[in-house]
């Protein structure tokens, strides 16, 4: 194949998987980590020794004298046995680790359910009822359900045990089918670390502005794990919404519950704000959340009309549905697998609700995740390029108007806190 027939076979693949998506090889044989950094290896066998002992997983890319640039490990034969057997470690260490954070964290919600239960059981006996065994039971259930204590357990035991305990039993039975092969993960695995090797300053601006706020919350409530004066100055207190302080709508995205609502939501941010960013371009980035965050809000206010709403998760919802939507309609984007992960999020988010949902606003996350399927349906019509859409003057314009919502919002919000 000649120079003009490789180049327009490149061109009928999406941009992270060409060969000139990754950097330039350099001489002999080398590897790069997930910092850029560059290291230089005296043979193959070298560069096979770094791979079988890169246990925390720093190797990105690496070269070798016939290639012009970089690759993935996994695509280039000489290391697929060095790889099985890397993936495979990593697969065992995970389970390992999930496994005993399941014992630790399954313990501690055992003691803390059998000391609630006792609890109920003492309070039932002060007051002295005497309508059987079942009836007994059924209250304190009744009591353990409606308790805020047994509630936010549940939910870390979900998100820092149980979750990652099922994916990585998901992940060791992927890998016992596969029986090591490698070949069928080189589209997903390319794709993230293509997605990983971005430059995306426009969601880091906007995690810098949510934490503006944050660190605001924190000074004026004098704490880190919850508050509560900032909520009632500026989160949607749906009684003051209601009496005409529709400010609220924007300035409540802005806030967080407590620390931990702030770096989950940091999280879910950077990833799903990158994949956005690079793909639909940032102004959609801003008119996705401010159109969602808006939505959820509403929703928030309809149909939880008691209690207070803060978080961005009504905006970053929006964007988990724009990236289901929009990387529908455009198929050649993105590896079918990569999207199933997207799925996975919403999924995950629907169990933690469920779980959670004394406490999180459920209302809002659904208005989110519908808003910003709308957007992604109505804005981008479907497309069979492999090509990411062009910025337009208008996406231009009103990407700047939105990104300057949000920031009127978060001082207006910082004001609102100052008293």
């Amino acid at each position: 194949m000649n120079v003009a027939d490789q180049e327009a076979a490149e061109s009928d693949l999406p941009i992270w998987a060409r060969k000139k998506a990754f950097p330039a090889a350099g001489d002999g044989y080398g590897w790069i980590d997930r910092k850029g950094g560059r290291h230089v290896c005296d043979s193959l066998d070298d560069l096979s020794r770094v791979i079988r002992e890169d246990k925390d997983s720093v190797l990105d890319l690496v070269w070798t004298p016939e290639c012009k640039h970089c690759r993935i490990p996994e695509e280039i034969e000489d290391f697929t046995e060095d790889i099985s057997k890397v993936r495979e470690g990593w697969a065992r260490e995970d389970l390992l680790d999930a496994n005993h954070r399941m014992k630790i964290c399954g313990g501690g919600l055992a003691a803390l359910l059998a000391w609630m239960t006792f609890q109920a059981w003492r309070v039932y006996q002060v007051r002295g009822r005497d309508e059987g065994f079942f009836a007994e039971v059924k209250w304190i259930v009744t009591a353990l359900s409606a308790s805020t204590t047994v509630g936010i357990a549940l939910l870390v035991f979900l998100v820092f045990a149980f979750i990652p305990w099922y994916q990585a039993q998901k992940r060791a039975r992927e890998m016992k089918r596969a029986g090591g092969a490698v070949a069928p993960k080189i589209p997903l695995i390319r794709f993230e670390t293509w997605l990983h090797m971005q430059k995306a300053p426009v969601t880091w601006g906007l995690l810098g502005v949510l934490g503006v706020v944050f660190a605001a919350q924190v000074w004026f409530d004098k704490s880190i794990i919850s508050f509560h004066d900032t909520v009632n100055d500026a989160g949607l207190v749906k009684g003051a919404y209601r009496s005409g302080e529709y400010w609220r709508l924007f300035t409540a995205p802005m806030l967080h519950g407590g620390v931990i609502h702030f770096v989950m939501n940091g999280l879910g941010l950077l990833y799903l704000g990158k994949r956005l960013e690079v793909f639909a371009r940032w102004p959609h980035l801003f008119m996705v959340f401010v159109f969602s965050a808006m939505v959820g809000g509403e929703a928030s206010a309809r149909f939880m009309p008691q209690a207070p709403s803060v978080g961005a998760s009504g905006g970053l919802m929006g964007w988990l549905g724009f990236l289901l939507v929009f990387e529908t309609l455009h198929s050649k984007l993105v590896p079918k697998s990569s999207r199933r992960r997207l799925i996975g999020g919403v999924l995950i988010t629907a169990l933690i609700g469920l779980v959670g949902y004394r406490f999180i606003d459920n209302a809002a996350h659904f208005g989110g995740l519908l808003a910003g399927m709308a957007y992604a349906g109505i804005v981008f019509p479907k497309s069979g390029s492999v090509l990411r859409p062009r910025m337009t003057l208008t996406d231009r314009v009103v990407g700047t108007a939105s990104l300057g919502v949000i920031v009127a919002s978060a001082i207006y919000a910082v004001i609102r806190m100052a008293g």
